[in-house]
């Protein structure tokens, strides 16, 4: 593999929602896994977990949280959202369509992969603890890294965070033992549609010099 085909896989995996239900090989998903342990994690303790989900009462269970979820919060949302830095509106429209399609079929898809941080137990209790920003460091490196493997092995897949507005539902239909939280759930298959260029705001937007707010002279004389 060169430079440019890791960059072209990069700057192409976009969020794949409409998704195939064909089942998927086994070899697929153990592919993506063993991408998932060479991400960076704190202290290399690694106490990520991954739950392979298949089973289709357990998906339904979920994706019945998932579309309450989406009613209260998520449509309300992408209802009231302007359009982001990048995107035209039409483009924006086809993604609230994307995520209307996936909320009705979330089920569908043939593999789910639930990322999870195993945060331990006090006697009979899970650890109390807040979520913080240093908590992602030790596992969203490992989902970053599943999706550019299914991008790479041409399965479509995103990252949503949903289920996380039901937690406690969502993670008891899931399962976990005490201590056990998901982060994410990465739902997998074969693509419906194309892989292309995501859009995104010009770094020009975003990126500064030294002090927030100061353009980097770097990019002064840059379109990008």
């Amino acid at each position: 593999m060169t430079n440019q085909d890791v960059f072209q896989i990069i700057s192409t995996t976009r969020a794949m929602r409409r998704l195939k239900p064909d089942p998927l090989p086994d070899d697929m998903i153990v592919t993506i896994l063993e991408a998932a342990v060479c991400a960076p994690n704190s202290g290399n303790r690694q106490g990520w977990r991954f739950l392979v989900v298949k089973d289709p009462l357990i998906k339904s269970a979920v994706q019945r949280i998932y579309k309450r979820a989406y009613d209260a919060v998520a449509a309300p949302m992408y209802n009231a959202a302007t359009t982001p830095p990048g995107v035209t509106p039409e483009k924006y429209a086809r993604q609230h369509a994307a995520v209307e399609y996936l909320t009705d079929h979330f089920d569908e898809a043939p593999v789910w992969i639930v990322a999870c941080l195993d945060e331990g137990t006090v006697g009979d209790d899970p650890v109390k603890t807040t979520v913080s920003r240093f908590a992602g460091a030790s596992i969203y490196p490992a989902v970053q890294n599943m999706l550019l493997a299914a991008r790479a092995l041409g399965l479509g897949a995103t990252l949503t965070t949903r289920h996380l507005i039901y937690e406690a539902e969502a993670n008891a239909a899931l399962g976990l033992p005490p201590g056990v939280y998901s982060y994410a759930i990465l739902p997998i298959g074969y693509p419906i549609g194309n892989f292309g260029p995501v859009a995104r705001a010009a770094l020009s937007e975003i990126v500064f010099g030294d002090r927030y707010g100061e353009t980097w002279a770097a990019l002064n004389n840059d379109n990008r």
